[in-house]
């Protein structure tokens, strides 16, 4: 199979952080305004935690708090599960599975260079398996 920077170099190193002391509104904003799942929370330059949709849901929503007063450091999931360039796809499955995850924070040398989502890992491997077919269809055909 392949590995995280493979999908980082179809997908690009884009990554949407939010600032530990920003209100939780203010992070699901930014989760709309660009179609996420989740943010990386980051504190001088450094990945301090990840905010999804499973941490407002569970830990505001359900407990009752404001999204407009409660803090993004309040609610994150501190220490996220993280991965490197060279992890493999497998590994990242593995992972994500285990832990009940859906997005991996992707860093290299300590320095954040890229998130990926279970839907990353989904179309990466879809596309190799189409690769594969393609070759084995022209290999019979010759």
């Amino acid at each position: 199979m392949g590995f995280v920077r493979d999908i980082l170099q179809f997908k690009g190193n884009a990554v949407y952080a939010v600032s530990p002391d920003s209100s939780v509104y203010e992070a699901l904003e930014e989760l709309e305004n660009n179609n996420l799942g989740s943010l990386v929370v980051v504190e001088n330059g450094k990945l301090i935690g990840i905010f999804t949709e499973r941490d407002y849901a569970r830990k505001v929503i359900l407990k009752g708090r404001s999204s407009k007063e409660t803090k993004v450091r309040d609610i994150m999931s501190e220490r996220p599960v993280f991965v490197t360039p060279d992890t493999s796809i497998e590994v990242c499955m593995q992972l994500m599975s285990s832990k009940t995850i859906r997005h991996l924070p992707v860093l290299d040398n300590n320095q954040l260079v890229g998130l990926i989502s279970i839907g990353d890992l989904v179309k990466y491997i879809i596309n190799e398996k189409d690769f594969i077919i393609e070759n084995l269809e022209h290999y019979i055909a010759s």
